[in-house]
């Protein structure tokens, strides 16, 4: 696959994306390393009850984390991978981007202060929510989206690494038994705000680039340019983090365990692509102006190869469904089993309709097609989910999700095949 990517481009170009790719394969590697060291430990020193609490406070968390983010991963990705030779204006976003973030950031945790406090759900355990909030604060800090857009994805993975290893090892200090399952909030968070600093210290150091005040003209355009990519995020965690949260109001935490359990297996599985597209979404956001017709080519090429892989990952995820439950989570989590059969097969769909939104609709800058889509279908799947999950539970939750990926997949297709829609 790699080699198709670099006939698209020249000695720098294949140079920068081998280095790329092979910095975010090992950041890959180590993610799926060392939480394959953590996550069987935590599920069977915290139990089914208290992993399902933290898996419901972290879906809770989420919604604050796609405010602060608004959509910045992608929009200023593919700005400053266009302006990255002009220093000046990659300052300009920089600047602008962090400070937008920092608002939404603090407005975040006013709207996280009033749930808390407001309602029973979130007061009987709220200091595991503050504590989880740490992690917007550690998203805000660290500017991936920068690292993306100048096509120097080591630093993230050394970044990225370094929290990681920092929380692994801390796991093993500082949780050892059930009752101190608030541990793990707070040492997650602490990592994620360790890398957040060194970050800040890197691009400065590195690329030159120190953080200053904008003019309100310039904060409202960065906003309004990522608006769409925005909103396209909340429509899309509807039918990702939604499900986790309906699933803990109409069922317990004992419930949400077994249905989180199976699905950070399944989130293990989708990420093994996740390096190709983060390498190649810049470039290709560049080269879509050069020539639409070599980016479609490639672009239907990546769909085969998505697809083939995913597929086989998919038919390999549900016939060892069972083993790998028993040997991951625990003979406690043998409900998770059929969830993570029904899961398996959206690690098809969403390879493919990952494909179509990174490297087609987003590097074509055609960001309201997605928006429009799918908030027409995040609104199906919450009105099926809140059908589903009272009737059906853990399972109901499970078919929505393959129903609301697949649909996903479907429209993908069509959009992208409809007359052409693409004119830059």
């Amino acid at each position: 696959m790699l080699d198709r990517i670099k006939s698209f481009a020249n000695t720098e170009d294949k140079k920068r994306l081998l280095s790329n790719f092979m910095s975010l394969s090992i950041l890959q590697g180590a993610n799926y390393l060392l939480p394959l060291i953590t996550f069987p430990y935590l599920v069977r020193v915290l139990g089914v009850e208290y992993f399902g609490l933290l898996a419901f406070a972290s879906a809770t968390i989420a919604y604050f984390n796609i405010i602060t983010d608004y959509g910045f991963n992608i929009a200023a990705t593919r700005k400053i991978s266009i302006q990255r030779t002009h220093k000046e204006k990659v300052s300009e976003i920089f600047s602008s981007v962090i400070t937008i973030k920092l608002v939404l950031m603090l407005l975040s945790f006013l709207l996280l202060s009033l749930l808390v406090f407001s309602f029973d759900k979130f007061s009987k355990h709220w200091e595991i929510y503050f504590f989880t909030f740490g992690s917007v604060l550690g998203q805000m800090l660290f500017p991936v989206w920068f690292f993306q857009g100048m096509e120097r994805m080591k630093y993230i993975t050394y970044l990225n690494i370094f929290s990681r290893l920092v929380f692994t090892i801390a796991i093993f200090i500082f949780v050892r038994k059930q009752s101190d399952y608030f541990m793990v909030p707070i040492l997650n968070s602490l990592g994620m705000l360790l890398a957040g600093y060194w970050s800040f210290k890197i691009v400065k150091r590195n690329f030159g680039i120190s953080f200053s005040w904008q003019k309100k003209e310039t904060l409202l355009y960065y906003l309004k340019d990522a608006n769409q990519v925005f909103t396209t995020n909340v429509a899309i965690s509807f039918y990702t983090t939604s499900t986790t949260f309906i699933l803990g109001f109409f069922t317990s935490d004992t419930i949400v365990g077994y249905y989180a359990g199976a699905e950070k297996i399944i989130q293990a599985f989708k990420g093994l692509m996740t390096p190709v597209f983060q390498t190649i979404y810049p470039y290709i956001s560049k080269q879509f102006s050069i020539s639409k017709e070599n980016w479609s080519i490639f672009l239907k090429k990546m769909v085969l190869y998505t697809g083939v892989i995913t597929g086989f990952l998919s038919l390999l995820i549900f016939t060892f469904s069972k083993p790998l439950v028993d040997i991951i989570l625990g003979n406690q989590y043998h409900n998770s089993i059929i969830i993570m059969q029904l899961l398996s097969f959206t690690v098809f769909m969403i390879g493919l309709s990952t494909t179509y939104v990174v490297l087609g609709f987003y590097a074509a800058a055609q960001q309201k097609i997605v928006m429009r889509f799918t908030v027409v279908i995040s609104i199906f799947h919450i009105m099926i989910a809140l059908i589903m999950i009272p009737l059906f539970q853990e399972i109901g939750a499970s078919i929505t999700v393959l129903f609301t990926e697949t649909m996903i997949t479907l429209v993908c297709f069509i959009q992208f095949n409809s007359p052409m829609r693409f004119r830059g």
